[in-house]
């Protein structure tokens, strides 16, 4: 049997295919995944569409019809992954990012979404047409340690998609663990050490199809620094030949450095970014490698903003006389102690002007947090126990965590502080008499008997919150306890819960009075508090990512302010998130006659200005107030802060604008200016009529298809819920799907026990698509159509340049007068759904309405088609037309 060029063959393997070349024993054959040479008994020939009308022949209507829709469901989800199993309803910009993202293949974006829009969420979308089409057999995800399992969490319950956990032990040079594990989640902070020859055997390991690196900009580049771990070992898999595509996630994309913005493009598109040249002769290149949309603009499907409100106010109070005495003790030791320290050796002076600084925060926290430093430190001074080698690795590492300014690292870095005061060792005083000064500095904590602060926080809940749900951060465990304590006298024992990087905090009160240990697992914190379970939630800086408190929640008070206002986008982003229901009300609470206050409301002025200087020219000057926020160094922040309380209040604001002068300047607003008006980014209003207006209830009119094909039986015991047992066929085909299944084919984050979410993915839903994109039936009449339905499938001509999209289903339905309407794939599903979710019924059984020249009506629809190919926007070079089913107006009964 010979094959001809152009033949439609199926391979019992590969699916369907056309011919390219007959050689005799062999046949050079183009599938949807690409070119392969086949044995020629291994296919088969397939009548095409051209050959069934003239011989007249009509196929299964029903048989037809699931073919249609099962190709459709592959074409929209690729595009779009608007059939991922996703247990929360997808947003227009997250499917227009994963569709940006699939456009292109091997693909390599820079993804810098706003906090709370999704991240997660998106690269699910991403991931699912990828792994379900087997485009991606290697996956490599790449994340802070804190966030690590929220990732696997999120991926495996949202996606059913499951990571493995990367684990040190596990990779020895004997357990070839980068080979045996295909999906490989890995914390950042671990990875990028290497130990034990790590990196040589993750260079030896098979490439990875995608690696994905969430918070990328901590693979920081510095023109004289150097290079970041993360940054190496990234780079260094690229040159290796080890990362076929790379997606980036970050929120803070620059930094305030061009050189490492740039270098970090330069990971992503190599040939087409270079640190060394200028960034204005580069960014015109942006919008094809960065994507950047913010809470403003993103929608609902109807267009409808998604995001409420953000109200923030500022409540005050005032020392009572022995805060006051404290306070100014206090402020009075560590100027003392600046000047003292001034005098020492280097070494010396910077490990002393480091404890003074971490005393100034620990005040500015609570007279409590302070106090319990001043004591330790008192302690150690008088039994001379200090030890000097632990303050030297505390300071050491305070510094690198400062340098790394990575959010993982917060409650790691409050506890060295912690540790640092009250750890000096004797032999470094801050002050010739520091042991009496520090007797008297405690003899007036000690007549402190209630904190104003944690009072004035009292009052704001009874009248602003009373009833609410609220949450609280702080930097430090010791105002955690204390404020914890503070609410359970007020509100009842058990009324409160918290997270910190321990996982335990001491100290705390219950309403009689009595001091106990409490130890909670941040998970089940979160959990308990998004249930409404408890009212309370304080929490240090361990939640200020990856932690999602919106459930139950729109009150948050800043028990302190951290000397980052970074910080505090990011902890309202605990709650200012998708999902969120609610205006998010925020309250940060303050002594107007702190050094602490007065430069925050310099710093507030100066970011009001910022917020000036986009207002007109943006659409969203708060967003652009956040990122030139992150473009300034933390360590700028800490130095304003720790040296403000050496100037008088008279001139603070002048030194402040001294200190600050490049902070929010014009070079700043210029470059974001720049940057964020060259990116690629969403707009409901352009691509409201692309976004498919199809979900997984669609699904369900293809599963009833399918089974009526199959000669099958399934039961529908709710509108969105189907039951079944599993076709042998299937079960033989791929083992690990399940005997029989209930299926939801509804996004509900808490579906029913034994209950799977149906979509591409679940492994019987693409094994169903596969047999009914296998079949080859095309040629139908189908009652109630108005006018006759072609269907075509798009791919690209060009071997090698296809992007992670192989095919495009369109149809192409001629209207009354003869004119012909172009329907997008998921318009198609859409216009079938109806007759197939009742596939037995009489439109399946049509005689065609009147004699039709099909041939004719197959000819003029594909010049239609191409006539309209510029309309459908296709990711391909040269697109090839393939006529995949038709549909004629049928009426009667056969």
């Amino acid at each position: 049997m010979t094959f001809p060029e152009n033949t439609s063959v199926r391979h019992a393997h590969f699916g369907r295919g056309s011919v390219i070349l007959d050689r005799g024993d062999s046949i050079v054959v183009s599938f949807e995944h690409g070119i392969e040479e086949c044995l020629t008994g291994d296919l088969e020939s397939i009548a095409d569409l051209a050959v069934r009308a003239e011989e007249h022949r009509l196929d299964s209507a029903v048989s037809v019809v699931a073919r249609i829709l099962a190709n459709c469901i592959v074409s929209v989800n690729d595009s779009w992954g608007v059939f991922s199993r996703s247990r929360v309803a997808l947003l227009p910009h997250q499917l227009w990012v994963c569709k940006r993202v699939l456009e292109s293949w091997p693909t390599r974006w820079l993804v810098a979404d706003d906090v709370g829009l999704g991240k997660t969420i998106e690269a699910g979308l991403i991931l699912t047409p990828l792994l379900s089409s087997s485009r991606v057999r290697r996956l490599l995800i790449v994340a802070p340690a804190s966030l690590v399992e929220q990732w696997q969490t999120r991926l495996r319950e949202m996606f059913d998609i499951r990571v493995s956990r990367y684990a040190p032990a596990a990779d020895t040079p004997t357990s070839d663990f980068w080979d045996t594990h295909d999906y490989v989640i890995a914390s950042a902070h671990t990875l990028r050490i290497d130990t034990r020859s790590r990196w040589r055997r993750l260079m030896d390991a098979n490439p990875w199809d995608l690696v994905m690196v969430d918070e990328a900009h901590h693979m920081n580049v510095e023109e004289r620094g150097g290079k970041t771990l993360a940054f190496q070992l990234v780079e260094q898999l690229q040159t290796h030949g080890r990362i076929r595509s790379l997606v980036l996630f970050t929120g803070t994309p620059h930094r305030g450095k061009d050189y490492g913005f740039l270098s970090l493009l330069k990971l992503l598109r190599p040939s087409d970014f270079d640190p060394r040249e200028p960034l204005e002769e580069q960014i015109g290149k942006l919008r094809n490698v960065m994507i950047r949309n913010n809470k403003q603009r993103v929608t609902d499907m109807q267009g409808n903003p998604v995001f409420t409100p953000v109200r923030s106010r500022r409540e005050t109070y005032t020392y009572s006389p022995a805060e006051t005495r404290f306070y100014d003790q206090l402020t009075q030791f560590i100027v003392t102690g600046k000047a003292y320290a001034a005098r020492l050796r280097p070494q010396q002076r910077r490990k002393a002007t480091l404890v003074l600084i971490t005393m100034q925060k620990l005040a500015s926290s609570s007279i409590a947090a302070v106090r319990r430093a001043l004591a330790k430190r008192l302690a150690r001074l008088r039994n001379a126990e200090v030890q000097m080698e632990d303050t030297e690795r505390y300071a050491v590492r305070i510094e690198e965590l400062e340098i790394e300014d990575d959010p993982a690292n917060l409650d790691e870095l409050a506890r060295l502080e912690e540790r640092l005061a009250d750890n000096l060792e004797a032999f470094i005083n801050l002050s010739p008499d520091e042991i009496p000064v520090l007797e008297e500095l405690l003899g007036a904590a000690d007549m402190v008997e209630r904190e104003t602060k944690i009072e004035r926080i009292m009052r704001v809940v009874d009248h602003s919150f009373d009833g609410r749900s609220v949450l609280f951060f702080t930097e430090y465990k010791a105002t955690q306890a204390l404020l914890m304590s503070a609410l359970q006298d007020r509100y009842g024992d058990r009324c409160v819960t918290f997270i910190n990087g321990d996982g335990f905090v001491d100290g705390v009160r219950d309403s009689s009075g009595r001091a106990y240990r409490l130890t909670e697992d941040r998970r089940r914190a979160a959990g308990r508090f998004n249930r409404g379970i408890v009212r309370f939630l304080v929490s240090t800086e361990a939640a200020g990512e990856g932690i999602d408190l919106q459930e139950n929640c729109c009150s948050l008070i800043h028990v302190d302010l951290p000397w980052n206002p970074m910080r505090l986008h990011q902890r309202v982003g605990r709650l200012s998130r998708y999902g969120q229901a609610q205006p998010v009300d925020v309250v940060s609470v303050r002594n107007p006659d702190t050094v602490e206050s007065k430069i925050w409301e310099c710093l507030d002025r100066k970011l009001d200005r910022i917020t000036l200087a986009f207002q007109g020219g943006m659409e969203d000057p708060e967003d652009m107030r956040q990122l030139v926020i992150g473009m300034s160094s933390p360590r700028m922040y800490s130095k304003v802060f720790a040296d403000a309380s050496s100037h008088d209040d008279q001139r603070l604001e002048q030194w402040f604008d001294a200190q600050t002068a490049r902070f929010g300047g014009e070079d700043a607003v210029r470059m974001v200016r720049s940057l964020f008006g060259n990116v690629a980014r969403f707009d409901f209003g352009d691509v409201a009529g692309q976004i498919p207006k199809v979900d997984l209830p669609d699904l369900i009119p293809f599963v009833k298809s399918i089974f009526v094909v199959l000669g099958r039986r399934l039961n529908q015991t709710e509108d969105t819920r189907l039951s079944f047992r599993t076709p042998p066929d299937w079960r033989e085909a791929d083992f690990a799907i399940a005997e029989q299944y209930e299926l939801l084919f509804a996004r509900e984050p808490y579906p029913r026990d034994g209950e799977d979410i149906a979509g591409v993915g679940l492994r019987v839903m693409d094994q169903a698509l596969r047999t009914a994109t296998g079949a080859t039936d095309g040629l139908a009449a189908l009652g109630g159509l108005t006018g006759p339905l072609v269907v075509f499938a798009l791919r690209d001509r060009i071997t090698g340049s296809g992007g992670a999209v192989r095919k495009v289903v369109v149809g192409v339905q001629r209207n009354d007068d003869a004119s012909w309407r172009l329907h997008r794939d998921w318009e198609v599903l859409r216009l079938l759904n109806p007759a197939a979710d009742r596939p037995r019924s009489a439109p399946f059984q049509a005689e065609p309405t009147k004699e039709l020249d099909v041939s004719e009506i197959l000819v003029e629809a594909e010049q239609s088609l191409k006539s309209r190919l510029e309309e459908l926007d296709l990711p391909f070079r040269l697109p090839a037309i393939e006529q995949l089913a038709c549909l004629i107006p049928g009426t009667g009964v056969r």
